[in-house]
């Protein structure tokens, strides 16, 4: 690495180490910020999120990162390297904004010092388009995770916006819940509820419901898009999965190619055994960083989940207190075999598996050099299955070429990778068209990586 990111990028995208809350310096009262805002508040408060055990609202100036960074309302440490040096920052975004948790008996989000899982976020802006933009944190992060990578754009043209941490957060996730697979299967609950919340929340703020209701999110919020797109078809017009993580009934890539790249660390597997495992050759400059930052946390905490009578001892109650104890993977996941455990391992997969059963537009963009969900063994298997239930007409993939998992590894290999961010906001703005008027979007391809542009800024997955 040519720059040393191990702490910021840690806390990126599929696993995230549980980061410190948003700082409170000079940050009004919610109070306080309402008396101070005086019209501008006016006839918002009936507003509320039903259903919520507990909920605060707030009339801002700015609901982007712009204005929020320093204050409660926001968290840039838990955004860290989802988003390249030099991105485009909109601002000037007034409106409400409701913070607050739903009733859940985990405690692994500190945020606002609530100690209590199962919180959000929903951002109101004053000037509304009739929409709403619904995702989920990446990794194991928390509620403000995307805000500079989605939000901001969100609210800017318009949209209201809503985000859940998924029930559970941190490198511990997997302690929630009682079976395998539970803490899963909390994060496809929770992006529901909110969503219904949501949409009932923007009828209260502005006297009618959403228009028009998109799903997206990145790497974990991939797959709760793809999952709510499938099983809850009814609550959106469309969705954007950006490199969402796949689960199947009959395989499970993460536990899959990982025990590989983790046996590889250990100097027991070579590079061809990491080809066969899916990943990608031009690749391994990026897999030194991957075997310290993540390969073997990802693998001991789902393996954890999924398989946790495997190796009871590790990770145990805890992935770890250190950062070397989080990062070192457990000796026995190099020669974990998923297809030779027990069957009551894929049946707690099986639980949150993807099954292809689209019933709304979907667009799926994930890097050529994603280097820990190979492309090979997730956007291009997750596009088949879709083809298999016949439902291929509504979706689409996009590969984008030099797109990695992080978009904050650009700024180390500007000559090797570009952000995939410009090219997700012009894939949104394409299912908007495909959903609004019926402009059908560009059938799969590649999206090549222009020289002589701004890569940080611009992207077109309507030109190969």
């Amino acid at each position: 690495m040519r720059t040393s990111r191990a702490v910021p990028l840690l806390a990126t995208t599929l696993l995230a180490l549980a980061a410190s809350g948003p700082q409170a310096a000079h940050a009004a009262s919610p109070q306080e910020a309402q008396s101070r805002h005086g019209a501008h508040c006016a006839g918002q408060t009936h507003t509320r999120v039903p259903g919520a055990r507990f909920q605060q609202r707030t009339c801002l100036d700015d609901l982007t990162t712009t204005g929020l960074a320093g204050t409660p309302y926001t968290d840039t440490a838990d955004q860290a390297g989802l988003t390249a040096t030099g991105t485009h920052r909109p601002s000037g975004v007034p409106g409400v904004q409701i913070d607050g948790y739903f009733a859940d008996g985990s405690r692994t989000n500190t945020t606002h010092g609530w100690n209590h899982d199962a919180q959000f976020v929903i951002r109101l802006p004053d000037r509304w388009n009739g929409g709403l933009v619904v995702t989920a944190s990446p990794g194991n992060r928390k509620q403000y995770a995307t805000d500079a990578a989605l939000s901001d754009r969100a609210l800017a043209q318009g949209y209201a916006y809503a985000a859940t941490d998924k029930g559970n957060t941190g490198p511990d996730f997997y302690r929630d819940g009682t079976r395998p697979g539970d803490a899963v299967a909390e994060w496809n609950a929770r992006t529901t509820q909110l969503t219904r919340a949501a949409k009932r929340t923007v009828a209260l703020r502005y006297g009618t419901a959403p228009r028009h209701t998109f799903m997206t999110g990145i790497s974990n919020a991939g797959y709760l898009t793809r999952w709510q797109l499938e099983n809850h078809p009814e609550l959106y017009d469309g969705g954007v999965d950006w490199e969402g993580v796949l689960w199947t009934a009959d395989d499970a890539p993460l536990l899959t190619s990982l025990p590989t790249a983790v046996a590889y660390g250990q100097g027991k597997a070579d590079a061809d055994d990491m080809y066969a495992a899916g990943f990608a050759r031009g690749s391994e400059f990026l897999w030194p960083y991957h075997q310290k930052a993540y390969w073997g946390l990802t693998q001991k905490v789902y393996r954890a989940e999924f398989d946790p009578a495997y190796d009871p001892g590790c990770p145990g109650d805890s992935a770890g207190s250190t950062t070397g104890e989080l990062l070192a993977p457990c000796a026995s996941d190099a020669v974990y075999a998923y297809a030779a455990r027990p069957a009551s391992v894929r049946r707690a997969v099986a639980r949150v598996a993807l099954t292809g059963r689209v019933g709304k537009p979907l667009l799926t963009l994930q890097g050529d050099l994603d280097t820990l969900l190979p492309i090979s063994t997730d956007a291009a298997v997750y596009a088949r299955m879709v083809d298999r239930q016949g439902r291929g007409p509504l979706h689409r993939t996009y590969t984008i070429e030099g797109g990695t998992h992080t978009d904050g590894l650009y700024d180390s290999y500007p000559d090797r990778l570009r952000p995939i961010l410009p090219c997700y906001q012009d894939a949104f703005d394409t299912l908007v068209r495909w959903t609004r008027d019926g402009t059908r979007p560009p059938a799969d391809r590649s999206v090549g990586r222009p020289t002589g542009a701004d890569v940080v800024n611009s992207c077109s997955v309507r030109t190969s």
